[in-house]
C-alpha cells in the first residue's frame, strides 16, 4: 500500500491536527488534554527525499515577501508529517503500557487482506497501489493549515485506518468520537507562528487572534505539485504530543512505540 501527494485541491473538509483537536467544535472540550496520537508516519527513507525537495520548494515559495509572505514557522518540518487515526489521553503516563502492548498485537497485512478481500467480494473495484493525497485547507480565504487528506478511490487506507483506530477505541485507550476519522497531513499551520499560540492573551488581557493566509492563490499555483509518490505505508506509531528539534535541524514527534506492516505474520 503505497501513496502519492501530488496536487492541490480545494474543500471544506473538516481538520482535526493532533495537537489543534479543539479546532473541530464536536470535540468534547471537557475531555483530558490529548498527550498522546496514534499514526501513520508519512516519513520513511524512500519518502524523506521527496518530502526535503517538495516542502523546501514549496516553503521557499510561499515565505517570499515577493510571493505570499507566510512566517517561515508556518512550515510544517519534514520529520511531523503523518496521517492521525485518533488521539489519546494519558496523564502521568497512566494508560500508555496497554496501549503500546495493543499496538504490538495488530497484524497490519492481515487486517489489510480482510478489507481487500471483501471489496474484491462485494464491488468490481480494483485495489490501487497508488494512494493520492492533495493540498487543502478549510477556508482557504482564511486558511490557518494547509493540509494533505488523501484521495482514496476505493477506500482501502480509510478502512484500513478506521479498522486501527476503532481495536483502539473498543480497548478503552482511545475515546469516542461523534465524528468520522478525516485523515490528513498538516503542512502548514500558522499556531506555531511564535507569539500567535491559540488560547492565549497579549496586552491588557486582549485574546491574541490567529494568523491567517488568505491561501487561494496558493492552492491555483500548487494544483500539480508533487509533494512524494511511490512511498509505500512501513509503519504504526504512537507518537507523544510536541514536535522537538533534532540535531540535523529537523523537528520530529517522540515515538513511544511503533509496528512495521510485517508485524504478527
Amino acid at each position: 500500500m503505497a501513496y502519492v501527494i501530488p496536487r492541490a485541491a480545494k474543500s471544506d473538509v473538516a481538520l482535526a491536527d493532533p495537537e489543534q483537536t479543539t479546532i473541530n467544535s464536536s470535540v468534547d472540550e471537557r475531555r483530558p488534554p490529548p498527550t498522546h496520537f496514534l499514526c501513520i508516519p508519512l516519513v520513511t527513507s524512500l519518502s524523506r527525499p521527496q518530502l526535503v525537495s517538495a516542502l523546501a520548494s514549496f516553503g521557499s515559495d510561499v515565505t517570499s515577501p515577493q510571493s505570499f509572505g507566510v512566517p517561515a514557522e508556518a512550515i510544517r518540518p519534514v520529520g511531523t508529517l503523518h496521517l492521525t487515526l485518533g488521539v489519546m489521553s494519558f496523564p502521568k503516563n497512566e494508560g500508555l503500557d496497554k496501549a503500546t502492548e495493543l499496538l504490538k498485537t495488530l497484524a497490519p497485512r492481515q487486517i489489510l487482506g480482510t478489507i481487500v478481500a471483501a471489496q474484491q467480494t462485494t464491488t468490481a473495484t480494483t485495489v490501487s497501489d497508488s494512494k493520492r493525497l492533495t493540498l487543502d485547507a478549510i477556508d482557504p480565504s482564511k486558511a490557518t493549515a494547509l493540509y494533505s487528506p488523501p484521495v482514496d478511490p476505493d477506500g482501502t487506507l480509510q478502512k484500513f485506518c478506521e479498522s486501527i483506530k476503532q481495536t483502539f477505541q473498543q480497548a478503552g485507550v482511545m475515546a469516542e468520537e461523534d465524528r468520522p476519522l478525516l485523515l490528513h497531513a498538516t503542512v502548514l499551520n500558522t499556531i506555531y507562528v511564535k507569539g500567535e499560540k491559540r488560547g492565549g492573551r497579549g496586552r491588557h488581557g486582549k485574546r491574541r487572534e490567529r494568523i491567517t493566509v488568505d491561501a487561494r492563490d496558493i492552492l491555483d499555483r500548487y494544483d500539480d505539485f508533487v509533494w512524494m509518490q511511490d512511498a509505500p505505508v512501513e509503519k504504526i506509531a504512537i507518537c507523544r504530543m510536541g514536535a522537538k528539534k533534532q540535531d540535523d535541524g529537523d523537528e520530529a514527534y517522540e515515538v513511544e512505540a511503533e509496528i512495521g506492516m510485517d508485524n504478527g505474520q
